[in-house]
């Protein structure tokens, strides 16, 4: 076993340095922690808090002048708009409870709202909901191709980190992936990005 995985990552410390921060994955959980020691806003995307955090580690930035990124005002009441096939897609548009419950009623019981969808309709704004509907069968429908693989999100080290260690190790359950990951994550990770490589199998136990 390397030196490296032999180390873990430390606790929350505001006095910690830029470097030391930059060497760990950290959670959200605990993102929110060095926020809240720092003084901080802690509300905003991971990549958000984490970039917030390193800025103000060894004193780069006075805390206050730190603040979340604004959200989008268009003027569009997502939350309780009565919406149709006609409806244009905003900037502002959010996945709640009303925008879902739409695509259900016109879509049917099956559907869901993952990401492949949710990041054609951002993308496309000023296109309508009928066009949202229309791309939403369209992406389903490449699923039936066995060569298709959803693209992972850059910022979901987690599900890339699954699916790199399954691809390396087929025989492998879920349950040994989701080991190592646990594992690996507490261990130095450059720019916080954690990255399988084969000699994580240590950390499954063996019979």
């Amino acid at each position: 076993m390397s030196e490296a995985s032999l180390q873990t990552r430390p606790s929350v410390d505001r006095r910690m340095s830029r470097a030391e921060f930059e060497r760990w994955y950290w959670p959200v959980s605990e993102l929110v922690k060095f926020c809240e020691q720092l003084h901080i806003p802690k509300s905003g995307r991971k990549a958000e808090l984490r970039a917030r955090v390193s800025i103000c580690l060894d004193g780069g930035q006075r805390p206050e002048t730190l603040l979340a990124e604004p959200k989008i005002q268009d003027g569009f009441d997502w939350k309780g708009a009565k919406l149709s096939m006609q409806t244009p897609i905003t900037a502002s548009i959010t996945f709640g409870p009303n925008v879902r419950r739409f695509f259900k009623s016109q879509i049917g019981p099956k559907f869901v709202c993952h990401s492949d969808f949710m990041d054609w309709v951002k993308t496309n704004v000023g296109l309508t909901f009928r066009d949202a509907v229309e791309a939403w069968h369209m992406l389903e429908a490449r699923k039936n191709d066995p060569e298709f693989r959803r693209e992972i999100a850059e910022c979901n080290n987690y599900l890339q980190y699954l699916r790199d260690f399954r691809d390396d190790n087929p025989t492998r359950s879920f349950e040994d992936a989701k080991i190592c990951w646990d594992q690996k994550k507490l261990r130095p990770a450059r720019n916080g990005v954690v990255i399988y490589q084969a000699e994580d199998l240590q950390f499954v136990p063996t019979a």
